[in-house]
């Protein structure tokens, strides 16, 4: 390790550090393994405790992710500015709307390069609303400062150029999601049983398409009684989408869904499962489906920008209509009703998709580069 290696400082900002540490371990362990110090900037929550065991620095960062008081993004972006000023990370990249936003605008005023990421678009282009409205004029604004603004798939990517909200639209570049580790996800057979399990993973919000499947659970449920639906992911979380545990009780009550909790490792659900759904209604490009498909699960998943960077209809797996809870039951009956060979050969595909398009060593070359791009350092 050089003297020049451990000088380089990486800053990762995003409204959760679980998802630095879900989504970015790989890139986590590179820098770390190179001798770059880097500090994970978020809200405090459990992983904090392995990001520093991996070797980071952990920032509690103040975002209020639901709210729209202008004061509590100023405490963000004040944050920020003093964190940048005190440190003077190399470069920093910046995960989620407001990171994003008042990330950009403080790196700009510290005189930090900047990267910003954007992993879905999420409420901002899904409703029509003042806050969505707001939204966009700040992205605007933000997105003068960064060196480069990278896209998880081109729809998200064309929404911006088309809707004016980069002042250079030459630093929109593309990064074909954010990869699975394939040997961490590694194929699993198909669990031999005369039931049938679907599940749901991610945090529980109504744009995920969480009322769709419940609706297409209740319909499917009286002609396929050994069929079996599964949520699994946070409850309650701070987004104004958010599904609140009184929603999830009362699927319980009904004996329509089974709520798994969270989970530290999803492998063990993905692996028990037979096929994977996201009925979403917009999404950057999802990592549970990138996992399920490794895994070799066929996938059901909504025909939106996202989903269907993963899903090749009819192949991988199924696309349905979006808000659409009857063309998600055919969907799933389909799935359920399928030949085990069928879906098998569905899942086999799947893993040779990802292994194709979405591998993680890929990724964490294309961090690796422009790293040295921008700060001059190599890795």
């Amino acid at each position: 390790m050089t003297a020049e290696k451990s000088r380089l400082r990486v800053a990762l900002v995003c409204n959760t550090a679980w998802a630095i540490y879900t989504y970015r371990r790989g890139l986590l362990r590179m820098l770390t393994e190179c001798g770059a110090e880097v500090s994970v900037i978020a809200p405090r929550d459990r992983t904090f405790e392995p990001l520093i065991a991996m070797g980071c620095r952990c920032v509690e960062l103040p975002v209020a992710s639901k709210g729209t008081d202008p004061r509590d993004d100023l405490k963000t972006l004040v944050a920020l500015f003093r964190e940048y000023r005190a440190t003077r990370p190399h470069v920093v990249f910046h995960y989620t709307i407001k990171p994003n936003i008042y990330g950009s605008i403080a790196a700009k005023l510290a005189g930090v390069p900047s990267i910003a990421v954007t992993t879905g678009l999420g409420y901002v282009f899904i409703q029509k609303s003042r806050t969505a409205a707001v939204a966009k004029r700040l992205y605007r604004l933000a997105f003068r400062f960064p060196r480069e603004v990278w896209f998880l798939n081109q729809d998200d990517r064309a929404a911006f150029l088309e809707q004016n909200l980069l002042a250079h639209p030459e630093r929109a570049q593309l990064l074909h999601g954010e990869g699975v580790d394939l040997d961490e996800y590694a194929l699993a057979p198909l669990p031999p049983r005369e039931g049938f399990i679907f599940i749901l993973i991610g945090r529980l919000l109504w744009d995920k398409g969480v009322a769709e499947y419940v609706e297409a659970a209740r319909r499917l449920r009286v002609r396929y009684p050994h069929a079996r639906f599964q949520l699994l992911g946070p409850v309650g979380v701070d987004n104004p989408s958010a599904i609140t545990r009184t929603d999830v009780d009362a699927w319980e009550r009904e004996h329509v869904i089974e709520y798994l909790g969270e989970a530290h490792d999803v492998r063990p659900h993905i692996a028990n499962a037979d096929c994977v759904v996201l009925p979403s209604y917009r999404e950057g490009v999802p990592r549970t489906l990138m996992e399920a498909s490794s895994m070799g699960r066929p996938i059901v998943a909504t025909d939106v920008p996202g989903c269907r960077e993963v899903v090749d209809d009819g192949v991988t797996g199924l696309l349905c209509e979006v808000r659409n809870a009857s063309s998600l039951a055919g969907k799933l009956e389909r799935m359920l009703t399928m030949d085990a060979q069928q879906r098998a050969a569905m899942g086999l595909k799947g893993r040779e998709k990802v292994a194709r398009e979405f591998d993680e060593k890929a990724v964490v070359e294309r961090y690796r580069g422009t790293i040295r791009a921008v700060s001059g350092i190599s890795l």
